[in-house]
């Protein structure tokens, strides 16, 4: 991932400043815990927002012992379906 790269977000985060599922942002700045990135389009169009690191893990009784991980919620996304382009 670059610095200017469009990325899609895959979680609701906050959805009263339309950072939703399936939000199109461009990617400004890159951190080592967060990255800064800019909204396209709705109200808040050109804002500048910060994405941080999520938890993710595993249930009981997936596997026998439970796997525990940090990761971005945001996907590159250069063409949506558009399936992701409704709503």
């Amino acid at each position: 991932m670059k610095v200017g790269s469009p990325v899609m977000l895959l979680r609701n985060l906050y959805p009263t400043e339309e950072l939703c599922n399936s939000t199109r942002m461009i990617v400004t700045h890159l951190g080592f815990r967060c990255i800064e990135v800019q909204i396209l389009g709705g109200d808040f169009h050109s804002t500048k927002k910060l994405i941080p690191h999520i938890l993710l893990a595993t249930t009981e009784g997936e596997v026998p012992f439970i796997l525990r991980r940090k990761q971005f919620p945001i996907k590159l996304c250069f063409a949506m379906t558009v399936n992701k382009s409704q709503g």
